[in-house]
């Protein structure tokens, strides 16, 4: 692998963008887009498929199916996504190309954390900055400048950008599978680690919640006559938290229980929520089983219980596709003087999504930052423009034929004719 004229050129033009690669991160980060914020996204949405204009591509909004929703009282709604946004070009090609994003982020329109300061260390502090507004403008500078590259016309590509990936992906989740059939090799921009590190094996996720339904009673004139919900939802999460330990690498976080009512009124209703990570498929299969044993008697008599959720993210083992792809993307980091390392992790991502389709991908190709999910969230300004590149050069190598795509499709297909996820 070695980079061309054509390639330097390429590279220049995206190190010429730097400073509008940060500012209209920036700008992004001032619009609210958390998850379910329809206004919010909608603003954002605009402003992304603004940016994209200047990319010779189709531009289309695709409708995404609602999600399911328990709500505290313990009723399900079906709560509507807004669209994705879908780019794409020479769709014919031979080889296909996947890039994936997510315009939501996890802060609410009543958060304090609105927009991004530059901290005295030069670090970019900020809601969305680093997961991944950053990312975002990473992804779309790549593929601007790459289009100008004379080898571009050989492969296709088709970028997704989700409303819900904050939350589970599961309106998104049909497209993510649909595209991952039919492309030939993944990138997907959710921030790397400060150091540059790439996540390399995920776990797999599911979120769940366990409606509790008891009986209502005044607490002094008729206290026994009532079925305490909440009393039951905290002896499940007890024996949930139990779990922990039991199943190699598998946690269960008990995150909340809702529900309840006044201190002198036996509670009818209580939600018991929880996450599950696994390593693999057996071990989801193990915790379906003793998520089962603990339903199969309510905790106490007069209570019923109902189940909702499941596994959304299956897990992203580093199987020989992976590896190949991942030796592919350290030699491109070597040449621009990007050490490239990576680790497991217990984090998930539409990556997830991808792979379970059939498809290799790289998932962290963000920008490096850290402390997201919280205000404390950064992302280091030189970072933008070193990973524009790195992901030009890596489409450009896949057209050039450098990183055979296709011979990733079958290492994938491969390992999944053996038995593998």
């Amino acid at each position: 692998m070695r980079i061309t004229p054509d390639d330097t050129a390429m590279l220049d033009a995206i190190a010429a963008e730097g400073a509008n690669l940060i500012g209209r991160a920036e700008d992004w980060c001032a619009i609210n887009s958390g998850s379910f914020n329809a206004t919010g996204l909608a603003l954002q949405r605009e402003a992304l498929e603004q940016c994209a204009r200047s990319i010779a591509c189709t531009i289309e909004q695709i409708p995404l199916p609602p999600t399911e929703i328990v709500g505290d009282d313990g009723r399900v709604e079906m709560r509507p996504n807004e669209p994705a946004l879908q780019l794409s070009v020479r769709p014919e090609a031979p080889v296909q190309v996947v890039l994936t994003g997510h315009y939501d982020t996890v802060y609410p329109p009543s958060s304090p954390f609105q927009s991004v300061i530059v901290r005295e260390d030069g670090t970019l502090n900020g809601p969305g900055i680093a997961d991944m507004k950053g990312g975002l403008s990473v992804m779309l500078g790549a593929l601007e400048a790459f289009e100008h590259h004379p080898l571009a016309h050989r492969i296709g590509w088709t970028a997704l950008i989700s409303p819900d990936e904050e939350v589970g992906s599961h309106g998104s989740a049909p497209v993510l599978a649909r595209l991952g059939a039919r492309g030939h090799v993944g990138l997907t921009y959710e921030p790397a680690l400060a150091d540059g590190s790439l996540a390399g094996a995920r776990k797999g996720s599911g979120n769940f919640h366990i409606v509790v339904k008891g009986r209502s009673a005044h607490a002094g004139r008729a206290f026994s006559e009532g079925r305490n919900a909440v009393a039951g939802a905290a002896l499940i999460a007890g024996q949930l938290h139990a779990i922990n330990g039991t199943l190699p690498d598998v946690s269960v976080n008990v995150a909340r229980i809702d529900g309840g009512a006044a201190l002198n009124v036996v509670a009818d209703v209580a939600i018991v929520r929880f996450n599950v990570r696994v390593p693999d498929e057996d071990a989801a299969a193990a915790m379906q089983q003793a998520i089962a044993r603990i339903l199969r008697e309510a905790p106490f008599e007069g209570l019923s219980c109902h189940l909702h959720g499941g596994f959304t993210r299956p897990p992203k083992p580093m199987d020989a596709a992976q590896s190949a792809l991942f030796e592919q993307v350290r030699r491109a980091g070597d040449l621009l003087g990007q050490p490239i390392a990576w680790k497991a992790s217990g984090g998930v991502c539409e990556g997830n999504n991808l792979y379970a389709a059939g498809l290799a991908n790289v998932d962290t190709l963000g920008v490096r930052g850290g402390d997201i999910h919280s205000e404390g969230e950064y992302a280091i300004a030189e970072s933008f423009a070193e990973r524009a590149q790195l992901s030009a050069l890596l489409l450009a190598k896949i057209a050039e034929g450098t990183i055979d795509a296709l011979a990733l499709k079958r290492l994938r297909h491969e390992a999944v004719a053996q038995g593998a996820p």
